[in-house]
């Protein structure tokens, strides 16, 4: 059986995937594309040796920050995972569809097609800029935000044709966008009381200047910051909008790109949320 949790940040998927893969004998692949370097740990939210709670985690801490890790290595990798382990559970977690669907869809990629989906996390305005930067007399409206990752990759994936190889149960972890919103804030807010801004610090003192770096929200902020283009505050008020940005992306991606159940957790009791999602599971497991 493979499970695929889903959901912005915030919502419980680390949570929910230790507590599933503790009741259905499963490992955890992660699917998130930034949890894939090491050091970047605080600012992806990645989860932490304690909470793994002894469980098998793959396709975290695999590559250095300045490797550069596509979803053509994602594909290869996970489905090797998954072919290594088909006598057990599988639990894909993280909120980068792209690298989901790229491991359990019918894509195909020549050697040459190393195309990135490091443009997820960044904004229209951004897209943009890059585009310029490629191409001074680039044509193609700011708003057009597919055409300027089809321009920024080598090609295009055909996402609208692709079909599923694995049979899977998606789950997605949702709440109203004001709570949402809110625990976004927090979230960042806890983020740098355990951390955030000596972790980026550290990468930036050794002259680091990767694409993970410079495209990762809360990393390429903070890069301003220390390059002395926004003071601290702006750098934490830009985190938590791109943030939000970010996850209105997720929401728009998956509900158009794959059949998903949706939960609507219960942040007071989450255990209620977790009983929801082992009955739907057994429910379509039968």
């Amino acid at each position: 059986m493979i499970l695929a949790i889903v959901g912005p940040t915030g919502v419980g998927k680390t949570k929910l995937s230790v507590e599933l893969a503790k009741k259905y004998k499963a490992i955890i692949i992660n699917s998130d594309a930034m949890q894939v370097y090491k050091g970047m740990d605080i600012g992806t939210a990645k989860i932490t040796e304690e909470e793994k709670e002894g469980i098998p985690h793959y396709l975290f801490d695999i590559k250095d920050v300045e490797e550069n890790y596509t979803v053509y290595d994602y594909q290869l990798d996970a489905r090797k995972i998954i072919e290594e382990n088909q006598d057990k559970n599988i639990i894909f977690v993280g909120g980068t569809g792209l690298y989901l669907k790229a491991a359990l869809y019918s894509y195909e990629f020549s050697e040459e097609d190393t195309t990135t989906n490091e443009y997820e996390e960044l904004s229209n305005e951004e897209l943009y800029k890059l585009a310029k930067e490629k191409d001074p007399n680039t044509m193609i409206h700011p708003n057009n935000r597919k055409r300027l990752v089809r321009f920024l990759n080598k090609k295009e994936i055909n996402t609208e044709k692709s079909t599923p190889l694995y049979k899977a149960i998606y789950i997605g972890l949702t709440c109203n966008r004001e709570d949402l919103y809110d625990r976004i804030n927090k979230r960042v807010d806890k983020m740098f009381e355990e951390g955030l801004l000596e972790e980026v610090r550290r990468f930036y003192d050794k002259n680091i200047e990767s694409k993970a770096l410079s495209t990762a929200i809360g990393y390429k902020e903070l890069y301003a910051y220390f390059k002395g283009e926004i003071d601290l505050e702006e750098a934490k008020e830009l985190i938590k909008k791109n943030s939000r940005h970010y996850a209105k992306r997720q929401y728009t991606w998956f509900n158009n790109q794959m059949d998903i159940k949706w939960f609507d957790v219960d942040f007071n009791d989450f255990n209620k949320t977790i009983e929801e999602v082992e009955k739907y599971i057994d429910e379509r497991a039968k």
